[in-house]
């Protein structure tokens, strides 16, 4: 019997298929949701869908239509689409949704990532866990969904054109100077993507890379976030003298950004610089970080009279934080970015329209501008594995006697200005390590003393 406990965790559905996820079991999750918007006086009559390029999306995005139809619910079927036109599609229509996406996982893996009506987030503590209990009698019952249960309707719609129509109007290039621009999709969504919201009457020349829909990636896995995975769209921007080049994960709702040097440029620059330009449009605004990027966040957020709020790692705290506060943007480290007038949800599209509207309007190349919100050193994150977290989050504060905070893991904070983080994962026995200072030699100095704590 399948444990759901397993692959349903603190923000979405995550397992190997097909002995972890499956039709039956994408089917009771379908039932479920309906079930659990039901109790919590959530509900809508349709549900829209969506998945990536991965083989099993189209199977388990059906089972998951025929449970919920069995409960009585009409279903709006958007086909492929990044996690991002999910979103789109569920603020736009104010609809419940479910986007069939593993992000950048293996080819052998897929999920689920649930949203409200108008794209209000589904994490464990605003259904998910209710969620995995119904799914779990519901599998432990045996029961399956017949053809005559099936009392709700399903239509087939592309919403490709509308979503990227909606991205346009929120950020002008009509006037930028001529860029040229490196994309590499990573055999991912982004494939999709970005032809249709870059790929005419904008003065951009695309250069594609792995732009195939491919779900076994045969080319690198689609996570920017690894150095490994950057290398060909470095290369390429350096050979093709681009003036930036762009990477997407799997279900493209994170991007990653090179300079025309081909250096990445850290989220967290990112991050503050799209944030002067959501000050810019509302002074005094406030803008989300999390806990792990880069001190310069706040710091350029203040000084261009904004209000920075830190949260938690992961995107259900963001969003939360985001509808409580108001918030015009925000940015996590792992280079998702999360929008306002995008109903809060985090869609690595809009945060490259932003980053070409900033850097084609004016001449300077993307490293001077990214330059002058480059003020630390950051070790990035670093995984350990840990038999007892708990115990070892105990140790690590003992053992410097500075100043703590946990909001999440452990944050500690240093006379000279450097910090280190250090949280456990959600599901995995590790700790994930983050260290930032005003110098290399001082970041480098630091994390090796907390790593030789954490592995001892």
């Amino acid at each position: 019997m399948i444990d759901l406990s397993r692959i349903v965790k603190a923000y979405d559905v995550r397992g190997t298929v097909p002995d972890q996820l499956n039709e039956p079991v994408a089917e009771a999750l379908g039932r479920a949701f309906v079930q659990t918007l039901r109790s919590r006086g959530e509900f809508a009559d349709k549900i829209v869908t969506a998945h990536d390029m991965r083989a099993s999306g189209p199977a388990l995005a059906e089972a998951f239509a025929a449970g919920a139809r069995a409960e009585g619910v009409d279903i709006l079927d958007a086909g492929l689409g990044s996690t991002d036109l999910l979103y789109y599609a569920s603020g736009a229509l104010d609809l419940p949704g479910a986007m069939f996406t593993a992000s950048h996982n293996p080819a052998q893996y897929n999920g689920i990532k649930l949203c409200k009506q108008g794209a209000k987030p589904v994490g464990e503590d605003t259904g998910l866990a209710e969620v995995r209990e119904r799914a779990q009698a519901i599998l432990d019952s045996g029961e399956r969904v017949a053809e005559g249960e099936l009392k709700g309707t399903i239509e087939r719609y592309s919403l490709l054109e509308r979503y990227a129509t909606h991205l346009l109007k929120l950020v002008d290039l009509s006037d930028i100077r001529p860029l040229t621009v490196v994309v590499d999709a990573g055999n991912g969504m982004g494939g999709y993507t970005v032809p249709a919201v870059l790929g005419s009457g904008l003065p951009l020349t695309i250069i594609p890379l792995y732009f195939e829909l491919d779900g076994t990636f045969p080319n690198h896995e689609a996570n920017p976030l690894e150095p490994a995975n950057l290398v060909d769209l470095q290369a390429k921007v350096r050979e093709a003298g681009a003036d930036l080049g762009l990477a997407f994960d799997g279900d493209a709702d994170r991007c990653f950004v090179v300079d025309e040097r081909g250096e990445a440029v850290s989220p967290s620059v990112i991050t503050a610089m799209v944030a002067v330009r959501e000050l810019a449009k509302e002074p005094g605004a406030t803008i989300i970080h999390n806990l792990i990027t880069s001190r310069v966040v706040p710091e350029i957020v203040r000084e261009h009279g904004g209000v920075p709020v830190r949260t938690r790692v992961g995107h259900s705290f963001i969003k939360a934080e985001m509808a409580r506060t108001g918030a015009a943007f925000g940015g996590e480290h792992s280079a998702h970015y999360y929008f306002r007038d995008f109903w809060g949800a985090d869609t690595g599209m809009l945060a490259a329209l932003h980053t070409l509207a900033l850097l084609g309007g004016q001449s300077a190349p993307l490293s001077a501008l990214a330059k002058d919100f480059d003020r630390y050193a950051a070790s990035g994150e670093i995984n350990s594995t840990v038999a007892d977290t708990a115990a070892k989050l105990a140790e690590i504060e003992e053992s410097f006697g500075v100043p703590v905070d946990k909001l999440d893991g452990i944050t500690l904070s240093f006379t000279d200005g450097s910090w280190a983080n250090v949280r456990p994962s959600n599901t995995e026995p590790l700790l994930r390590l983050n260290v930032e200072a005003p110098t290399a030699e001082r970041m480098a100095a630091l994390r090796d003393e907390m790593l030789t704590v954490i592995r001892r």
